[in-house]
């Protein structure tokens, strides 16, 4: 017996986990609904060596925890999991950052909408040219119409039935069964029976149904493949942070550039003034600013010296380090806070198991039904023709279409009117989320907060102070240097001429001035032995502060405080009155985070919370039975973002947080949080009265389809008539968020009156 091949897998993928043990992550792209997910899952758990297998639909990507056996290839079970995916249908690689952008910049989605176009198309063309059949013509002149349909429609369904012919294809392959192989035995029978028809001058043919029964799947499929590429993109922005090499120092000095692969704990690398650092480490010599905003979300760099700890994907801003590596490059905060977003994505597999088992059940029991009516006419004596036509009629008219645009349609309505609303709709499962939170979350800076840093007050300053202030500041680009030549331009201060000044990276400005040592920076710093300023200060108050030493014992403080967004106060209380509970979660001081929530209205907080602490708080949240919407703007969010039951971003927040949320507020106004919940709850009514329309259907028109009242034409027409009821309905959605805005409004001008009087 030959031995199959099986593609090489190289070793470098695997991570060593112990001594025998290791985890190995697979591209697989061929993955596009919850029964492939499990499929995927059940084929690599089978092979032998495989302990778990975990596979994520978003980032179509598997991990694999595997045994790695002392007489066998490292590689060995990899390639047995490739081959074990093979056999079940699916092509699977290993897993690297060049193949997981190749996967997002796939043609799928450009596919699907030519294939909708070209059904789109191709149905309206054949429905008129149906209308004169319908309308009596007869004999030559039908014939022709069905002809020109055949025409029309027999490249069409050959073209814009090909997602679901060789997804079908692909589980017969493997011997299994799902949603598409019904639908492509509907339209495939249904074109056939219609080309036979035509071609033996039958009355009907049934190209309309077999197009039209295309086009509206490929909606639904469509609109899903657009907001799963859109959440994938997360996890590709989080691995862009990492560099891919570091500067290795050698025992005897040299330094050469190594890929992160070959640097181990314990040895010392080199980061030059505005690199990202590479990988977890301690500083052990040089001083600069860090930042940290990607860990902590505060928008202040922090400073390093001797023995302060940094972590990789941070930014070096003003002085070169020397770094004592601490974690290999898979080991590192950024992988744990990539490894932290993809888990919480995996771990909301709720509805991915529904739609698994509802594949399960629809696919078998379709055919069964079909076969059940096909038999059962030929037993009444009828024949062949009459018995494949009443079991065409059960497929087509089963075809879950009103079912399948139940989410979608409202979906595509909601979204409309999210977005003139400015609120950006990135997964389509988020509005019924949404409708089922019981509490909010908020992040501070950048979220309840501004996210820059704005002057407070000056102690001390006279207008010589603040000239020195300047001219040292406008040589720093450090934000709160950038904020004081701001404060001093509006109060149209000069700088002073000063010659000399240098940068003590993670410490301030010195210079001279009038023959003296003046600084600006770090108040411990520019105290020095006298200890008139200390670091507690802003401990104490929450703000930021700078002090300028003017030679001697004089010393000035110049203080800085984040600002709330106007908006904010009435967004928190609308979410309150609503029965949410709401909390603020902040990475940066008590302090600080005390006077927001205060000023917010909010009176459970936390402060000093890392990206693990603000995802644990959430997670243990919802292992309560909570369901948490989660609002934050930072790279440190992203984690909590991903794991929450539902998140929000605004438009200034990073990239990667934004990629992470499931809905996005184009603009920075926290009135988006209340309105978006208002139209989830609005959404969610409309959802639930079309899988009532949808059942409805089902129960009145299977019956007509089993019994023989319902050619392949009518069930086509039933099909889509219920489709276009359920889409209808969805539309009822712009009249009802009118009518909630128009009660809003009115309830704002009676409370006004009210205070009035």
């Amino acid at each position: 017996m030959t031995t199959p091949y099986r593609q090489h897998v190289d070793p470098a993928f695997i991570t060593r986990t112990g001594e025998s043990t290791g985890h190995i992550d697979f591209l697989v792209p061929d993955m596009h609904c919850g029964a492939c997910l499990a499929r995927v899952e059940r084929a690599a758990a089978a092979v032998d060596g495989v302990e778990s297998a975990r596979a994520n639909l978003t980032s179509r990507r598997l991990g694999a925890d595997i045994v790695l056996a002392d007489n066998a290839p490292e590689g060995d079970v990899p390639e047995r999991i490739v081959a074990a995916l093979e056999n079940a249908g699916y092509t699977a690689r290993p897993f690297n950052i060049a193949a997981f952008d190749a996967a997002a910049r796939d043609d799928t989605g450009k596919d699907l909408a030519r294939a909708m176009a070209v059904a789109g198309f191709a149905a309206g063309n054949i429905m008129l040219l149906s209308v004169s059949v319908w309308s009596g013509a007869e004999a030559a002149t039908r014939d022709l119409f069905h002809w020109i349909s055949a025409l029309i429609g027999l490249p069409a369904i050959a073209y814009a039935g090909r997602p679901f012919f060789r997804s079908a294809l692909r589980a017969l392959a493997a011997r299994t069964l799902n949603m598409d192989v019904p639908i492509s035995l509907a339209v495939l029978l249904a074109a056939a029976m219609s080309l036979y028809e035509t071609m033996t001058g039958g009355e009907h043919a049934w190209f309309d149904a077999s197009v039209g029964l295309l086009f509206f799947l490929l909606v639904g499929r469509f609109l899903d493949h657009r907001m799963r590429s859109v959440a994938r993109s997360a996890a590709a922005q989080l691995l862009s942070l990492s560099a891919q090499s570091a500067t290795l120092i050698s025992q005897d000095g040299g330094q050469a550039l190594v890929p992160l692969a070959d640097v181990l704990p314990g040895a010392t690398i080199r980061v030059a003034s505005g690199e990202r650092i590479p990988l977890d480490g301690v500083v052990v010599a040089g001083n600069s600013d860090i930042d940290r905003a990607m860990l902590t979300g505060e928008p202040v760099p922090e400073p390093a010296g001797p023995g302060t700890n940094v972590f990789a994907g941070t930014i070096n801003l003003s002085g070169p380090l020397t770094v004592r590596v601490i974690a290999r490059a898979g080991d590192t905060l950024l992988a744990d806070i990539v490894r932290l977003t993809e888990a919480a994505e995996r771990s909301s597999g709720r509805f991915v198991q529904l739609a698994d088992r509802a594949a399960r059940i629809y696919a078998p029991a379709v055919h069964i039904l079909a076969a059940a009516t096909f038999f059962g006419w030929i037993v009444l004596g009828a024949g062949l023709h009459a018995s494949l036509t009443a079991a065409v009629a059960v497929l087509i008219i089963t075809c879950p279409c009103a079912l399948g645009l139940a989410v979608p349609a409202v979906r595509v309505v909601a979204s409309g009117l999210l977005l003139k609303n400015g609120v950006l709709l990135k997964d389509g499962a988020a509005l019924e989320k949404l409708a089922e939170i019981d509490s909010v979350i908020f992040d501070k800076t950048g979220t309840l907060t501004i996210g820059a840093p704005r002057f407070i007050s000056a102690q001390e300053a006279d207008d010589e102070a603040w000239r020195i202030a300047a001219a040292l500041a406008e040589t720093s680009r450090h934000p709160l240097a950038r904020a004081l030549i701001g404060e001093a331009g509006r109060r149209g201060i000069k700088p002073a001429v000063m010659r000399k000044i240098v940068e003590k990276p993670g410490l301030g400005m010195e210079g001279r001035f009038d023959g003296q040592t003046v600084r600006l920076g770090r108040p411990g710093w520019i105290a020095e032995d006298n200890g008139q300023i200390a670091d507690s200060e802003e401990a104490v108050s929450g703000d930021a502060v700078i002090g300028l030493r003017l030679g001697g014992d004089r010393a000035v403080t110049f203080r800085f405080a984040d600002r709330l967004r106007p908006e904010a106060p009435a967004a928190v209380a609308a979410l309150a009155r609503a029965g949410l509970a709401v909390s603020l979660l902040s990475g940066d001081n008590a302090a600080s985070a005390a006077r927001i929530a205060r000023e917010a209205g909010i009176a459970q907080w936390r402060s000093d919370c890392l990206p693990a602490d603000k995802t644990g708080i959430v997670a243990a949240q919802q292992d309560a039975g909570g369901k948490v919407l989660m609002v934050g703007d930072g790279i440190n969010d992203a984690p909590a973002l991903a794991s929450a039951f539902v998140s929000m971003s605004p438009a200034s927040a990073s990239d990667i947080s934004q990629a992470a949320a499931d809905i996005v507020f184009t603009s920075n106004d926290l009135a988006a949080v209340p309105f978006a919940w208002r139209m989830a709850h609005a959404a969610r009514r409309i959802v639930l009265q079309n899988f009532a329309l949808a059942v409805g259907y089902n129960v009145i028109a299977v019956p007509l389809a089993v019994f023989g009242f319902a050619t392949p034409l009518i069930a086509a027409l039933a099909m889509s008539s219920s489709s276009i009821l359920v889409t209808t309905n969805a539309v009822r959605l712009n009249w009802i968020m009118r009518a909630n805005r128009r009660r809003a409004d009115r309830q704002v001008v009676e409370r006004l009156r009210e205070a009035a009087a």
